[in-house]
């Protein structure tokens, strides 16, 4: 066993955390002399910041807050690595840190784009015959990677979600006047988040009366009509609405508020916001409506006090089980999770090839999707509902939750 190095990338979670204690307390188990931490990802490495993650993380308390603070403990990026068969520079230049700090194995922590890194590490190594493992760890809100039935940190982000759209619904009911009511939910291209909203729904609330989702282009007169439908009948409207919504031409909602244009280094549009407030404007000018939006924004992915314990539970166990991929000898692979039953829900670790995850987006499945395309069925609910379950409270000081940090 040789050292091993971790990071993460991407956007962060609420979980995120947890996945990298998996790693440093199951690598300290299997017999690593020593674990190195990716300050910023791997373009971090490449500026040559490490973290001795042993001098870090000294005690069982340090791993226990570890777990319960969001955000990426490390530090992210979002770095893209070039074909290493059109430029194997930073790929040399990696390789060299790895030797000189005895990497035996790397593992990243990340959505899409670092299953991406893990992938064109693992074809560089092979390519010059080296041993060292490379293993992706799954994470994003979003729930979009293949091969895994779902990823750590949206059990999280749908918990809040539904949370808090529960709280929104109390509160549109303050007022004798009949409203509508938008909430802008995170998603660019899968709807995964918004959907969540559904499981608002009890039997003291009944959640949103519509969720519109990127997988269904956004049909202007059937929504409207819809709307103006549910206003006979409803005091308050209440309407999930993901960021990444397009109309029949492909246009995002929110480009038609403001152009946000910038990208980032994978080609994503690095800012999505304004769908609320197109589709409140839409209905008030043209219903007559009295209109909110609401942005849950980044409040979605950094709530570590409403985290799902299966979701924490889960994290750390894909972070366990990519280490252990890795003493028998895997890599090019990515730890997924696999569902064995649903009632009782049960799911188990295994490993698949990163390459067929990287760069692939999982859609919401037609078929969980409401014939109109404004609401989510039964299927989504059966899938979804065990995610958000039961609950691993901050450690309170003073009054606020204590977190860890370097």
């Amino acid at each position: 066993m040789k050292n091993v190095l971790v990071g993460q990338s991407g956007g962060p979670t609420a979980v995120i955390n947890a996945s990298l204690a998996g790693v440093y307390e199951t690598a300290k188990a299997c017999g690593a002399p020593r674990v190195y931490g990716m300050q910023y990802g791997i373009e971090g490495v490449l500026k040559g910041n490490l973290i001795d993650l042993d001098e870090k993380l000294a005690d069982k308390m340090d791993i226990e807050l570890l777990k319960r603070t969001p955000s990426s403990y490390l530090g992210s990026c979002r770095c893209k690595l070039p074909d290493p068969k059109v430029d194997a520079a930073p790929f040399e230049k990696l390789f060299q840190i790895f030797a000189a700090h005895d990497i035996g194995a790397v593992f990243y922590i990340g959505g899409n784009d670092s299953m991406d890194t893990i992938a064109k590490l693992s074809v560089y190594g092979s390519s010059i015959g080296s041993d060292i493992r490379f293993i992706g760890v799954p994470k994003t809100i979003d729930n979009d990677l293949m091969l895994t039935d779902h990823t750590p940190g949206y059990g999280s982000a749908a918990k809040y979600i539904a949370t808090i759209l529960k709280e929104v619904i109390c509160d549109s009911s303050v007022y004798d006047l009949r409203s509508v009511t938008v909430a802008e939910i995170m998603g660019r291209h899968t709807g995964w988040l918004a959907a969540a909203a559904s499981l608002a729904a009890g039997p003291d609330c009944d959640g949103p009366d519509l969720i519109l989702l990127p997988e269904v282009p956004f049909d202007e007169d059937a929504f409207l009509a819809r709307v103006a439908e549910l206003a006979q009948t409803r005091h308050n409207v209440i309407i999930a609405a993901s960021e990444g919504v397009k109309n029949k031409d492909g246009v995002f909602l929110c480009d038609l508020v403001s152009t946000a244009g910038q990208l980032d280094a994978f080609g994503h549009k690095a800012i999505l916001s304004g769908t609320s407030r197109y589709l409140a404007d839409l209905i008030r000018v043209r219903l007559g409506c009295k209109t909110r939006a609401i942005e849950f924004s980044t409040l979605q992915r950094c709530a570590s006090h409403l985290a799902s314990r299966t979701d924490i539970t889960e994290a750390y166990q894909v972070g366990g089980g990519a280490v252990e991929a890795a003493v028998r000898g895997e890599t090019g692979k990515m730890c997924a999770i696999k569902r064995v039953s649903d009632q009782p829900y049960r799911v188990e670790t295994e490993m698949v090839d990163v390459t067929q995850v990287a760069n692939y987006e999982k859609k919401v499945p037609a078929d969980w999707i409401a014939e109109d395309g404004m609401h989510v069925n039964e299927n989504f609910e059966r899938y979804a509902r065990p995610l958000i379950q039961a609950e691993l409270n901050p450690i309170y000081i003073n009054g606020v939750p204590r977190h860890i940090h370097l």
